[in-house]
């Protein structure tokens, strides 16, 4: 059987001389080491392997609680389909059960025969393949809507569903979100999971100069302007039939505005120097990362067209409030660059993974896909380190300019532990305050004061 080259196999144990042992009987399959539950993460995070062998009885911490039930957790709050084979003692069938019930593939008990083991990763790496290709050919049989995303995030998912509720109706869909957040690949995600038949047509609305958008977006007809010297469809008749995306609809200059809110209502456009009236049938979606109900108080965004778009409003999240996703994504990136570079997919350093957790992501998913393709490209060895991403190989320091902040400490991990249980618990308020110890209540006030989003 040939594994996975980028989804290698995680060995998780202690004993390092078994460790190596461990890696000698499964030299076959392509592998990562760790010793302990920081470890583990670290490496999984790092390869995104499809199994993991792992020893269930890793020292216990000062609670006596087994490291092996945290890890297993871990991992599977990672990765909830990596396949997990649990390492236990002769006489410990309790908890090897236990760890099934947790979600662990399979177990057995030590000393393991190297052959047993052998064909249990095997097997588990078909189960994982056939789970995959399944998952695959599901997309694929819904117009493969999401081909485009990679996530893991709660918010992000929720988002997916929402657009695949909205794809098969004709409402007028608004995407807010701040630039590089994606809202073209929603966009056209939106058209593919639509019955539509015609063509997926984008316009940025910020990019051409106001004296030519109108004529862009409407057509015109021959003899309309010095240069006309032919009839000639926008924007809006070439997506007849299908979807229209109309990006930074924020910026449409105020004279565009009225007549797009004309063409919203009445469903029909007049070309540029033209008097016949041709009816349309176009789903529109408007896209923007201004706030446009400021706009609207500032006089620079109708109202009346604001309520046209908005029958359906998706806000997408930043990537900084994504949870996973950064290095998530980074893995897919790379694995994309290298194949189209015809050469081999470099792996993530523990330094780049550091790094790409720390980072705010400005530019969100644009700047993180710029990243990837210029350290694909720099990088020296078949790893990308933090260095080969542009980005400070450590976090930035708790005493930095030579002051301890407290509060800021405190909020960032209050923030991280928020966001972490809602991650765990799909966005259930409830399940999430029982997660932290906290009322519901009180988990809404802190996530008001931490800016965290359910």
């Amino acid at each position: 059987m040939s594994t996975p080259r980028h989804a290698p196999l995680l060995i998780v144990e202690d004993d390092l001389a078994l460790q190596k042992q461990l890696k000698w009987s499964l030299d076959r399959f392509e592998s990562a080491t760790a010793d302990d539950v920081a470890s583990a993460v670290l490496q999984f995070r790092r390869h995104n392997p499809a199994v993991v062998t792992m020893d269930l009885g890793l020292p216990p911490d000062r609670d006596s609680v087994s490291e092996g039930f945290k890890c297993l957790e871990k991992l599977l709050e990672l990765d909830p389909g990596v396949k997990v084979i649990v390492l236990t003692g002769q006489n410990d069938q309790d908890n090897a059960l236990r760890a099934i019930r947790m979600g662990a593939y399979d177990f057995l008990a030590k000393p393991v025969d190297p052959d047993v083991l052998s064909l249990t990763v095997e097997r588990a790496y078909r189960l994982y393949e056939l789970q995959q290709e399944n998952r695959r050919l599901q997309m694929q049989q819904s117009s493969d809507v999401f081909s485009g995303l990679v996530t893991r995030d709660p918010g992000m998912q929720r988002v997916c569903r929402m657009i695949e509720k909205v794809a098969p109706s004709d409402a007028t869909v608004l995407l807010l979100g701040e630039s590089g957040t994606g809202k073209e690949v929603l966009a056209q995600a939106l058209h593919d999971a639509s019955k539509r038949k015609g063509r997926f047509v984008a316009i940025n609305c910020a990019a051409i100069p106001e004296t030519l958008l109108e004529s862009e977006l409407f057509g015109y007809e021959r003899g309309a302007f010095t240069g006309a010297t032919k009839s000639t469809l926008g924007k809006i008749e070439t997506a007849n039939g299908g979807t229209l995306m109309l990006d930074e609809i924020g910026d449409l200059p105020l004279p565009l505005q009225a007549k797009l809110l004309r063409f919203l209502q009445e469903r029909v456009i007049e070309r540029v120097g033209g008097r016949q009236e041709i009816p349309i049938d176009v789903r529109v979606v408007g896209a923007t990362h201004q706030d446009l109900k400021a706009r609207i108080a500032d006089g620079r965004f109708r109202e009346d067209l604001y309520y046209r778009l908005a029958e359906i409003v998706v806000e997408i999240p930043p990537l900084r409030d994504r949870l996973g996703d950064a290095v998530l994504l980074a893995h897919a990136f790379a694995r994309r660059f290298s194949t189209d570079m015809r050469r081999p997919a470099p792996t993530l350093s523990d330094d780049a993974v550091r790094a790409l957790e720390s980072h705010r992501w400005p530019g969100n998913v644009r700047e993180l896909q710029n990243m990837l393709k210029r350290a694909v490209i720099m990088a020296d060895e078949d790893r990308i380190t933090a260095a080969d991403l542009g980005l400070q190989a450590a976090a930035p320091s708790l005493a930095d300019n030579g002051m301890l902040d407290l509060r800021t400490i405190r909020e960032n991990a209050e923030r991280q532990a928020v966001i972490s249980a809602l991650a765990r618990t799909d966005g259930n308020i409830v399940k999430a305050a029982e997660l932290l110890g906290v009322s519901r209540p009180t988990l809404y006030d802190l996530m008001s004061r931490l800016q965290v989003k359910s």
